[in-house]
């Protein structure tokens, strides 16, 4: 049955009607695989020699990080990792059993990018520890409960994928963490710390997350056939219908009217409700470049590169899929008397406003300095009058083409 279910997923790979047209965003996603593959690849090789260099004990100090490595992991999975709910609808009309459909759907989600990217962080360390003189079979086991608790993140996902606010949640979560452990006022690590150690040192500790993998196993082998029906658990949730005027833009004419449609779509559909989680992320991002703990990223154009990513965000991450975002009723507008330069202004508008608010937020990079936080402005400065016009001209240029 294996067998089969893996023919039918490769037929429906070849045999998809998106699978020409999005060749191009397949390749893509290729390149960004590769490259967070080789970040990964280079980050196990070299931590260890790093963190001696910094006189710091290598596997100590990996230990005592874990915690928010594997925080920030389930935060990535909520907001990107998809549950293969719609490749099981199709296979509940034919006479297959639900427990071999769902022990496929959750071994397909076992091979998925986001578990076996980390393979490429902990392996080549893992052997470096083995190189430089390490317990063997301490490595194994702690190699090997690290991946369990990979693999716990990942069912953990499929549990609370339908729960939309647990990203904000978590997000907090660490936030409020990494604040408090940098002002010195709480240091969560001093818990986790002592728990990641003996994975290492204790030689039984690795039934702990394998026991918990095991049991998430189970619970979410156990909600999937529990709901396991069109009219059940894989229905399309139906929500009471709610109406937001938001008359105060109607002063704008044709531009307000576009306005509107892309704050309802921003607050009501989760796919562009990501936009808002990405903004925040890269408002964080330029914490790897300001701080100066990085030594390759502590110079002026490392910080410009960075300032235009930290004000543009909003700009990069809901710009992309212009016009992608209104395909339902795209064809339906261009046939309306609507110019489709007012269009685009609507968008370049929403894109301006976006980065002038996240230019605002990042207004706590001034901790780093005047000379920090007015790169953000010039960076926020270039994406308004440059970027936002590339970022509209290429998305024009590719629907066109196609």
């Amino acid at each position: 049955m294996i067998k089969k279910f893996l023919y039918l997923e490769w037929k429906n790979f070849l045999r998809s009607a998106s699978f020409a047209s999005n060749m191009a965003l397949k390749i893509l996603m290729a390149f960004i695989a590769i490259y967070f593959t080789l970040v990964f690849l280079a980050l196990g090789i070299g931590t260890f020699y790093i963190l001696q260099k910094m006189n710091l004990n290598p596997i100590a100090t990996v230990n005592k990080f874990l915690i928010y490595y594997f925080l920030l992991d389930l935060i990535i999975r909520l907001l990107l990792q998809k549950i293969p709910v719609m490749n099981i609808r199709p296979l509940l009309v034919f006479p297959i059993k639900r427990a071999s459909i769902v022990h496929f759907s959750l071994g397909k989600t076992a091979l998925s990018f986001f578990n076996f990217v980390h393979a490429f962080f902990f392996l080549p360390f893992s052997i470096v520890l083995l190189y430089e003189g390490y317990d063997i079979l301490s490595v194994i086991l702690w190699h090997t409960a690290l991946f369990a608790l990979v693999y716990c993140n990942n069912f953990a996902n499929i549990l609370l994928s339908n729960k939309d606010r647990l990203f904000t949640v978590f997000i907090g979560i660490v936030a409020v963490f990494g604040v408090a452990q940098y002002y010195n006022y709480f240091d969560i690590t001093r818990y986790s710390s002592p728990f990641f150690s003996g994975l290492f040192h204790t030689k039984w500790l690795f039934i702990v997350p394998l026991t918990a993998l095991l049991l998430l196993y189970y619970f979410t082998f156990t909600f999937f056939k529990k709901n396991l029906y069109l009219d059940a658990g894989l229905a399309t949730k139906s929500e009471i219908a709610k109406t937001e005027n938001l008359t105060w833009l109607n002063q704008f004419g044709t531009l307000g009217t576009f306005l509107k449609n892309d704050i309802k779509l921003i607050k009501r559909n989760k796919r562009s409700k990501t936009t808002i989680g990405l903004t925040i992320m890269f408002l964080f991002y330029g914490l790897l470049f300001f701080t100066n703990g990085i030594e390759a990223y502590n110079n002026p154009t490392m910080h410009i590169f960075a300032g235009i990513f930290v004000s543009g965000g909003f700009l990069i991450t809901f710009g992309q899929f212009v016009p992608s975002w209104d395909s339902a009723y795209y064809p339906l507008m261009m046939t309306q008397n609507i110019p489709y330069k007012g269009y685009l202004n609507s968008k370049w508008w929403l894109m301006v406003i976006g980065t002038f608010i996240t230019t605002i937020l990042a207004s706590f990079y001034l901790y780093f300095g005047w000379q920090i936080y007015l790169t953000i402005v010039v960076g926020a400065i270039y994406n308004i009058g440059i970027n936002s016009h590339l970022v509209l001209l290429g998305r024009s240029l590719y629907e066109n083409s196609n």
